[in-house]
């Protein structure tokens, strides 16, 4: 450029040379220029290359400012992307939160923050491979964050790389100032690994860095146990026990120490050393029943439990863990065990009185030790604390179905119901309750509803369809009881209650008795000395006018039964035989017993068979 210009300038200064004339109009001599018109050209010559650089320096400038201009917006974006994108990982939105923060590190990828933020999103929607890779170049690119370390520790964590998370941890704590309280992380993953040597001298640095810590004695202690060094163990029990003589916590972790590896005297007295310092201690007497349990010492154990059991400080569910245990071995054939059970049941209820919990695991208690009307009252009582377990509902009904009380489970059933509309055994014992009322139409309502909701459940089914014969039978719309029927029969052809219903009902009405004959006969082949269904076979066989089997089949039961109308069908069986005086015999014989037809009287009276 400048060989140009001064050739420009040399060109042109001929030029000027040239137009200009000497005085008389002859041209100048040719030759050397004048050392004055030799200054004037270099003048000329400076000046022009002072003016053409002022021009490239004032190109350079506004081509540097406009790169800064464009620089600092980029900056800009950047940073305004990266608050929006911390923003979203905030709101849990991470396919928003990666868009707009990989915008973010397209203007600025060597940012630290961007690339430990975006390592986190990937972290936390489940992309461990890019949140590895993001992490691991926020580590390259600010190397003294602590948090970037520990980012990059927890996603290999979470993928079990823990000899990687290892070397993270190992390279925060030597590269990040002040960051020694990483080493009980360190020993976990060491523990983790079960890399025991590794992780007791990282542990050991840790204590000559922070001095007598629990939580390094305690993990040397596990460590110790996990190598089978007991006595080292147990010395640094004793070191936590001396450096904190007033804590009991110690002494009864020593104790559990001792008691756990069959050191029982030793238990004994580490046990009773912790209750002279807290003597209300529940975890100091239960240390000492299972102690006492194991060396075979039944009274002291049931005693240090219910010392424990006093204890409002026993907690809660710690009381219920127990409790289960008894639940296994009950009902126990040793009668102090059950009673052992209900005390400490009862201990709990008074210790914890608005627990619902407490109430039913003793409801339970009581159930397993045949206390059911007992029980029953103390699963009402947890349902007065949270009536949302229906568990506890159930156990309620059963109870009031097996005793018999038909007012409580009609009451019980449809309070519960109220509750768990869906659940299909309520509607059975809901239907059967209406039924065991008289109330035939609301029972078959019931359980046709309950039927529909039955899944899977063959035995269940069975049970509604057995159920609904009877019900259909009671209302006389014998299609739809035998129909029933046939459909329990269907589930469990060996179900002996539907056997025997169905097959007596036939033989009331008098129909399909060959089959009703083949259905009792083989409930009696089951139940040769039952009376119940030696009466419906004898039943059938009267009305098939087999008054020989059907004599022979009651007088099996005759003498031993004191049901009225069985007594009052043999008389009847007697009567079509001939033998009139035996019939009436046994026809008042019945009407002392109960129970018989409401025709006993006229057939007492007229000494004539009434059907």
């Amino acid at each position: 450029m400048r060989q140009v210009v001064l050739t420009l300038l040399f060109w042109w200064g001929l030029v000027a040379l040239g137009h200009a004339q000497p005085a008389g109009g002859a041209p100048a001599p040719s030759g050397k220029l004048t050392r004055k018109e030799q200054r004037a050209l270099e003048k000329e010559q400076h000046d022009m290359e002072k003016k053409l650089a002022e021009v490239r320096a004032r190109r350079v400038a506004a081509r540097s400012a406009m790169s800064a201009q464009q620089s600092e917006r980029e900056q800009e974006q950047s940073e305004a992307l990266f608050v929006e994108g911390v923003k979203f990982v905030l709101l849990e939105d991470y396919t928003k939160a990666l868009e707009r923060l990989l915008k973010a590190y397209a203007l600025n990828p060597e940012n630290a923050a961007i690339n430990y933020k975006i390592a986190e999103a990937n972290l936390l929607s489940g992309n461990l491979r890019d949140a590895t890779n993001y992490a691991e170049a926020s580590i390259r690119l600010e190397p003294k964050n602590a948090y970037y370390y520990l980012l990059l520790a927890n996603i290999q964590a979470s993928q079990k790389q823990y000899e990687g998370a290892t070397k993270t941890y190992a390279a925060l704590i030597k590269q990040v100032p002040n960051s020694t309280n990483y080493l009980f992380n360190l020993a976990d993953l060491y523990l983790a690994q079960n890399k025991l040597p590794d992780a007791l001298t990282t542990l050991e640095q840790a204590e000559k860095e922070f001095g007598q810590v629990d939580e390094i004695s305690f993990k040397k202690q596990q460590i110790y146990l996990k190598q089978n060094k007991l006595d080292l163990a147990i010395a640094e029990g004793d070191k936590l026990i001396k450096a904190n003589p007033t804590e009991s916590r110690y002494v009864l972790a020593q104790a559990e120490m001792y008691a756990s590896n069959n050191r029982l005297p030793d238990a004994v007295r580490v046990a009773q050393q912790a209750l002279r310092l807290d003597p209300d201690s529940p975890q100091a007497h239960m240390i000492l029943a299972e102690v006492y349990r194991q060396q075979n010492q039944p009274d002291e154990s049931a005693q240090q439990l219910k010392l424990a059991f006093a204890s409002p400080a026993l907690d809660i569910d710690e009381r219920v863990r127990i409790l289960v245990g008894y639940i296994k071995q009950l009902p126990s054939p040793k009668e102090p065990v059950n009673q052992l059970a209900r005390d400490l049941a009862a201990a709990t209820i008074k210790t914890h009185p608005k627990e619902a919990k407490a109430y039913a695991v003793a409801g339970d208690i009581q159930t397993l030790t045949d206390r059911k009307k007992e029980a029953r009252d103390t699963y009402l009582k947890a349902l007065r604390y949270d009536n949302s377990k229906f568990q506890i509902w159930q156990q309620v009904v059963l109870i009031d179905a097996e005793l018999n009380q038909t007012d409580s489970l009609l009451a019980h059933t449809d309070r519960a119901l109220e509750l768990f509309p869906n659940q299909a055994s309520l509607w059975f014992y809901n239907g059967v309750a209406h039924l065991l009322k008289k109330q035939s139409q609301k029972g078959v309502k019931a359980l046709e509803h309950g039927r529909r909701l039955v899944v899977g459940n063959a035995v269940l089914l069975g049970q509604f369809d057995s159920q609904l014969g009877d019900a259909y039978h009671e209302l006389k719309e014998y299609d739809k009881s035998d129909a029933a029927y046939e459909a329990a029969l269907v589930s469990d052809p060996n179900n002996v209650q539907v056997l025997n219903n169905y097959s007596y009902f036939l033989s009331l009405r008098g129909e399909k008795l060959d089959k009703a004959k083949q259905m009792s006969g083989k409930v009696i082949k089951q139940f040769p000395d039952s009376d119940t269904y030696l009466d419906t076979y004898a039943w059938v066989l009267y009305k098939m006018k087999d008054y020989a089997g059907a004599r022979a089949a009651f007088e099996k039961i005759q003498l031993a039964t004191k049901d009225g109308s069985i007594i009052e069908h043999y008389g009847d069986v007697l009567f079509q035989l001939g033998e009139r005086e035996k019939a009436v015999a046994q026809w008042q014989r019945a009407r002392k017993i109960g129970g018989a037809s409401n025709l006993l009287e006229r057939k007492l009276k007229d000494q004539k068979l009434y059907e």
